[in-house]
């Protein structure tokens, strides 16, 4: 007599990585959340790009209004204007500031990381230190020595002032990057017989090429919309974009799109700097980060 086995139940395979629906309701809800935060961050810029194709009686209307007549008479008039000498004068700046930046910092920054000098830490928050002084408590020694060297109204001297004000920030950031190479693969070019030229030209340089272009957007950042000393140590030869725009700031009214149209010009730089080096700039940002 044959005995029928019973059939044996088959197991019930379980997703265990699929997140119950309030895990999937709250990851939506933090999605829809911050393109909400970055769209209210983004729109003064969107309304500044619409604002500058609008003629000025509809950029000056109360409540403003969106869909309008559109032109690019502000873009000529602002060309008109003569914005090449100033745009040409921010360029030089900070393209020089944030060369000589670079410079200097890698070395400083090589002390301070992988070769500790002696008493490291205070020649570190030496250079923080300087950031503590208000720009408007030197301004007054700051000008009286560009006048006795003939710098005033040069864009030599606003080269040396942004050079002096990124330095320690760049230093900190390539220091920070610096930290995150490991020591093993410097120590492995030794033993192969590299020098220290070597060393850093084919070993520490293209390990560090993303923090130092995120190092020098930053910089280029700095310096390119820096307005205090720009206004008060230049005049005509060597004013910067910044001066520009408060050109159009006169006794007879703002020209909303006029001015509008100039901002967009002068934030065009940065943007597209940013766009170009946007890969490099999050490697470079997330390098020296706690892992």
């Amino acid at each position: 007599m044959s005995v029928t086995k019973p059939l044996a139940r088959q197991p019930v395979e379980v997703d265990r990585f699929r997140p119950p629906l309030f895990t999937k309701l709250l990851g939506s809800s933090i999605t829809a959340g911050t393109w909400l935060v970055t769209l209210a961050f983004f729109f003064p810029v969107l309304w500044m790009l619409l604002t500058s194709f609008k003629h000025e009686s509809a950029a000056a209307t109360r409540p403003p209004t969106l869909f309008t007549g559109y032109t690019i008479e502000q873009y000529r008039s602002v060309f008109d204007s003569g914005i090449l000498p100033f745009a040409l004068n921010s360029l030089m700046t900070s393209l020089i500031s944030v060369s000589i930046v670079l410079v200097l910092a890698l070395p400083a920054a090589y002390a301070l990381s992988i070769r500790p000098i002696g008493r490291w830490q205070d020649g570190l928050f030496f250079f923080l230190s300087t950031k503590m002084l208000p720009s408007s408590a030197a301004l007054a020694a700051i000008y009286v020595l560009t006048q006795e060297l003939h710098l005033l109204d040069t864009v030599w001297v606003l080269v040396l002032l942004y050079t002096t004000m990124n330095l320690p920030i760049a230093i900190w950031m390539l220091r920070s990057f610096l930290l995150e190479i490991p020591l093993e693969v410097i120590e492995a070019a030794k033993v192969d017989g590299a020098g220290f030229v070597r060393s850093l030209w084919s070993v520490i340089l293209p390990i560090l090429a993303p923090g130092m272009g995120a190092c020098a957007l930053i910089c280029f950042i700095f310096a390119w919309n820096e307005f205090f000393f720009a206004v008060n140590l230049t005049s005509t030869r060597a004013a910067t974009m910044p001066l520009f725009l408060v050109g159009f700031i006169t006794s007879e009214g703002l020209f909303w799109a006029r001015l509008s149209a100039a901002a967009t010009l002068c934030a065009l730089p940065v943007v597209i700097a940013g766009w170009i080096a946007q890969n490099k700039l999050v490697r470079g940002l997330s390098l020296g980060a706690v892992k």
